[in-house]
């Protein structure tokens, strides 16, 4: 069966809202923050955690759930992460302080696991020859959610208040439950075992131990104690996951797995791209934001402006994914990867010596997009093709995680590099966005190098037969 029947499209319908509906939230909230600190009579310190607080549980969930799905059934943990995204919308658009809006934003996070799960229910749902296409869109769905978060937060902002960032989806999110809980069907592959807990607190601490000094450092200063000590022990509990894991009968994540070519030189590509990618959703509607009758650059947009600029890098973006799938057949994943990364680093090095008009940043976001289409798709589709059935979920939960991470670590230097020399004024020197964005394009350019190193298509096939293999009869069922 090659074409996609009625009831398949009903599973599809619901996995894109449910894949949108989390993206968006991953960067509404963003833009907004000085108007929620207002509202709400907090510090800038304080609300900052809307963001850490959702990266953190998102970070932790995602894995965790993930490796549940792979277990219990990923239309099941499709449910709970829609209905964790539910409540958390619901308890944040009624949030009487700051404090309740960063609870709702860990209880949204929750929900993190919907994106590898609905990999997970693509693979076993949908006929081999279809895989390609549909994690494609899927891809670009979830890749322009993101980026449409940006545009839509100023125009719902003035309109509406900044509640609705809540109340618009959760509305959606019970509707997509309802749909997935209809339309996707029970899970015909599972891994049975039981959840490693003394594995998932491990997993959980170093994630944390990481991530809040890097999501804080700048604020907290990188050389304070309370940014090196977690990152030291962040170092410390990494190793000793990794050591529990290698010792376990029933891991959480299996090591075997991680170490499988076409997965680690995909992460690896996943640490690096996500570092360019974050700090291009973070920085480039701050740089059109900066007042140019006061700084001689910039733009002086506001939000709404800033987002539109951002509209060609969304077109680009959702026509690559939407692509990808069919151009698999002819040109590859792996070079699908490869390109995108290449364009990713073309687009940073142009922004970087280009920026005077408004029409040079959306020929270059534009580029991005291209290069963002094609590398989230074809680096979900080398792991869903590179791992056993059953273990799905789990590898797209870490490769997810993965991206976040470098998200993060490029934020922060990017963040240094930007206001690590202030005007009087207190704005950023140009030069430092200048530095930046060349800072990006190396390491998108390193990426390249490593996405040259993923097996090709015939070696990856070789590879998931042997590891198909090894996985213990009975598991997979």
């Amino acid at each position: 069966m090659s074409r996609t029947t009625s009831p398949q499209r009903l599973t599809f319908l619901a996995l894109a809202a449910a894949v949108a509906s989390f993206s968006l939230l991953q960067s509404l909230v963003s833009p907004v923050l000085s108007t929620i600190q207002h509202d709400l009579h907090t510090s800038q310190s304080a609300v900052t955690w809307v963001l850490t607080a959702w990266l953190l549980s998102a970070s932790v969930a995602t894995p965790l759930l993930g490796r549940i799905a792979d277990m219990i059934g990923k239309d099941r943990t499709l449910l709970v992460g829609l209905a964790a995204i539910a409540l958390g919308c619901v308890v944040a658009a009624v949030a009487p302080n700051v404090g309740v809006l960063i609870i709702a934003r860990i209880i949204q996070g929750l929900g993190g696991a919907v994106f590898p799960v609905s990999f997970g229910i693509v693979r076993d749902e949908f006929p081999a020859t279809r895989v390609p296409s549909i994690v494609g869109i899927l891809s670009a769905v979830i890749a322009v959610g993101g980026g449409v978060g940006i545009v839509l937060a100023g125009p719902i902002v003035d309109v509406a208040g900044w509640r609705w960032l809540f109340w618009i989806p959760a509305i959606i999110v019970v509707a997509t439950a309802f749909l997935a809980y209809r339309n996707v069907p029970r899970s015909p592959v599972r891994t049975p075992g039981r959840v490693n807990w003394a594995a998932a607190a491990l997993l959980s601490g170093w994630l944390v131990a990481l991530l809040v000094p890097l999501s804080e450092g700048s604020a907290w200063g990188w050389g304070s104690a309370a940014v090196v000590v977690p990152l030291a022990g962040a170092v410390v509990l990494f190793a000793a996951w990794i050591t529990v894991e290698l010792r376990s009968r029933d891991p959480l994540i299996d090591m075997r797995m991680m170490r499988l070519p076409a997965v680690w030189t995909t992460n690896l590509v996943a640490l690096l791209f996500g570092a360019g990618m974050f700090a291009s959703y973070a920085f480039l509607p701050q740089f059109m934001q900066i007042p140019v009758g006061v700084t001689g650059y910039g733009f002086g947009s506001s939000v709404t402006e800033a987002g539109l600029l951002m509209l060609p890098m969304l077109v680009t973006m959702a026509v690559a994914g939407t692509v990808s799938g069919p151009l698999s057949r002819v040109a590859g994943v792996k070079a699908q990867l490869v390109w995108g990364c290449a364009l990713g680093a073309l687009s940073s090095g142009g922004i970087a010596l280009w920026h005077d008009r408004p029409w040079q940043l959306a020929v270059a976001t534009a580029v991005f997009g291209l290069g963002l289409g094609l590398a989230y798709a074809s680096m979900t589709n080398l792991i869903v093709q590179s791992v056993p059935a059953g273990q799905t979920a789990v590898a797209g939960g870490m490769n997810t995680n993965i991206r976040t991470i470098g998200g993060s670590i490029g934020t922060a230097a990017i963040s240094a590099l930007v206001t690590g020399h202030l005007r009087p004024d207190g704005l950023p020197y140009e030069s430092g966005f200048t530095t930046a964005f060349l800072v990006m394009a190396l390491t998108l350019a390193a990426t390249v190098a490593v996405a040259l190193l993923v097996p090709g298509a015939r070696r990856r096939t070789a590879l998931a037969a042997e590891a198909a293999e090894r996985v213990p009869a009975g598991a997979a069922r």
